[in-house]
């Protein structure tokens, strides 16, 4: 049966896979297209995220506007995906008894036998742990643009003690070597020119091969980096207690890998790093970004960062604001501590005044503003690799691509055939969320073509 489907997706790059992977296999199913407008969907989805304070409140909020669609329209079909229906489960049918199927991230490739019994009025909800069923049933990828990203474990075995992952996402594994290569191969012959390797704790990836033997990600990175229409590669998110020499190493010897880096350390202060159970201190975390940027002085780093965790002094707290000053973080993800229900530090005394709490928020972002800026400044007149991804989203003939530590820059380009080609811009002006910038050169294309893409974006 034809029809739409529309996915509201929260959270982690985890979550945009998986809603990705979901709508493609709709396709196939059941004939879905996905569209942005839930006026026009026959099934309406929310792939929802625990991370996010007062999650559970939220997701009630956007079900109750879906339910409006369906009672507008009989016969819509409204689920729940994710983290918060991992945790909830049945609760959410209790609470919404509008809502037609529940199912969890290792469940997505169940949707359409759960999405046919909803439709023969058979409320479901799964959100079992099936580890690899998900991947061995999800079909062929399909590009969309010369970016992707590209799911190789997930789950997490660190329990840090305010984080709900394991309890959502179940425990770390990892997805065989040759699978995902095989993926980002396919990826490519379709167009796309840059991947991100994913996972909750991507650095522990631990990939079993066809000879037996395992895979570390530094070793995954080298096999993707042979891929010749590969031209960049990411991967995030890491966890310094496993970002080791074959890492490092693979900055040093791997062209192909970015110089950014995402490595949360989440506080400056050993004892909140110790109540949170990250397993490492401060001065190791220090010491491996040291080494890092040993081997890559222009690594681009940023970070999570959580701020009025139970128990935090101001001495804590400003041994957070110490570190910031000293990493020079491009960009942080900054929060105020709020319980997860269900972790370790949700039975904490939560003991850090909400107005002290945002107001060490306020101070943390603004001084990480402060060094993104500085950074961006110190890149205007100088000549930058992008990959250009898409019509500028503003202004006739630009054309938008990202540097390697994740700026977007848009620029005059003229030939939207562009898209897709690395080139060198010369970066101009620092706007308030983008840079500006100068086309200098496209890689594989004569500079007589380029004059004539400049030419033909002057109004």
């Amino acid at each position: 049966m034809a029809g739409a489907v529309y996915i509201k997706t929260y959270g982690c790059q985890m979550n945009e896979y998986d809603s990705s992977r979901l709508a493609d296999l709709l396709y196939e199913t059941h004939g879905l297209v996905r569209v942005d407008d839930p006026a026009r969907a026959d099934v309406l989805l929310v792939n929802s995220c625990s991370v996010r304070e007062k999650a559970q409140e939220k997701l009630f909020s956007d079900l109750g506007r879906l339910n409006e669609w369906k009672a507008a329209r009989p016969g819509i079909v409204i689920g729940v995906g994710g983290c918060v229906a991992s945790q909830e489960g049945e609760e959410i049918r209790r609470r919404a008894p509008y809502v037609d199927l529940v199912f969890g991230p290792q469940t997505v490739h169940r949707v359409p036998a759960l999405l046919a019994d909803a439709r023969a009025r058979r409320p479901r909800v799964d959100i079992a742990f099936v580890e690899m069923e998900k991947f061995d049933h999800l079909p062929e990828p399909r590009a969309e643009g010369p970016r992707a990203f590209v799911s190789i474990m997930e789950g997490c075995s660190k329990y840090c003690s305010f984080c709900v992952v394991p309890y959502t996402r179940g425990q770390e594994f990892s997805r065989p070597f040759d699978d995902v290569l095989a993926e980002v191969a396919r990826l490519a012959e379709q167009g796309v020119r840059e991947v991100t390797l994913l996972g909750q704790n991507v650095n522990a990836y631990r990939g079993l091969r066809r000879d037996g033997t395992t895979a570390d990600l530094a070793t995954l990175i080298s096999y993707v980096a042979e891929i010749e229409e590969i031209g960049r590669i990411r991967f995030t998110t890491s966890h310094p207690l496993e970002f080791g020499d074959s890492l490092i190493d693979a900055f040093a010897t791997e062209d192909k890998l970015v110089s950014h880096l995402h490595l949360p350390v989440q506080s400056g202060s050993d004892a909140v790093l110790a109540r949170m159970k990250r397993g490492y201190g401060v001065a190791e975390y220090r010491e491996k970004v040291a080494r890092l940027r040993l081997v890559r002085p222009d690594i681009s780093l940023s970070t999570d960062l959580i701020v009025g965790f139970p128990g935090e002094t101001e001495a804590d707290f400003e041994a957070t604001m110490a570190l910031i000053e000293e990493m020079r973080f491009d960009l942080s993800y900054s929060f105020a501590y709020s319980p997860r229900p269900g972790t370790p530090a949700a039975l904490l005394v939560d003991d850090v005044p909400p107005e002290v709490k945002a107001e060490r928020l306020a101070r943390v972002q603004a001084l990480n503003l402060e060094h993104a800026a500085a950074i961006s400044l110190r890149m205007v007149g100088r000549a930058e690799r992008i990959l250009i991804d898409r019509p500028a989203p503003r202004g006739r003939g630009d054309l938008s691509g990202r540097t390697e530590n994740n700026r977007v820059v848009n620029f005059p380009g003229g030939a939207g055939d562009l898209v897709g080609c690395f080139a060198t811009v010369e970066i101009t002006e620092v706007r308030p969320n983008s840079l500006r910038g100068r086309l200098l050169s496209v890689e594989g294309i004569a500079e007589s073509a380029i004059l004539k893409a400049r030419e033909a974006a002057i109004p």
